[in-house]
């Protein structure tokens, strides 16, 4: 069974960046779909960006389009998701998910359609 763990999360200012990294379990994570979801206290947990297989297409909803970058190590077992002028409604434990679809050319911010998740990683964003 794949295992996601995340990295790189933190306490930044309003306007900076980071940088979140999601490795896998396994050797390379080249023919899964891959996506990031965010929940901040109280709220349901939102998808953020999603890569398809060999990043045909990726995907960003509308709060952060612009703002955040979703790649991968092609021919490895990393993702990452750049986090650049970040703001206080940013702030949530960050998740990266993943499922395999082959060849599939489509990603989807669904929740249910991903079967392995990592554990999170907190970002905070406060003056």
């Amino acid at each position: 069974q794949v295992q996601l763990v995340e990295s790189g999360g933190g306490l930044v200012q309003p306007g900076e960046s980071l940088r979140l990294s999601c490795s896998a379990s396994i050797q390379t994570m080249d023919f899964y779909a891959i996506a990031w979801f965010r929940q901040a206290p109280g709220e349901e947990r939102e998808g953020v960006s999603c890569i398809s297989t060999l990043d045909a297409n990726a995907e960003y909803s509308s709060a952060v389009k612009g703002r955040f970058i979703i790649s991968r190590d092609k021919g490895r077992n990393t993702a990452h998701l750049q986090l650049n002028n970040l703001t206080p409604e940013d702030t949530a434990v960050y998740y990266c998910a993943a499922t395999w679809v082959g060849m599939s050319r489509s990603c989807k911010m669904d929740k249910t359609a991903y079967d392995t998740w990592g554990q999170g990683t907190q970002v905070t964003v406060s003056a």
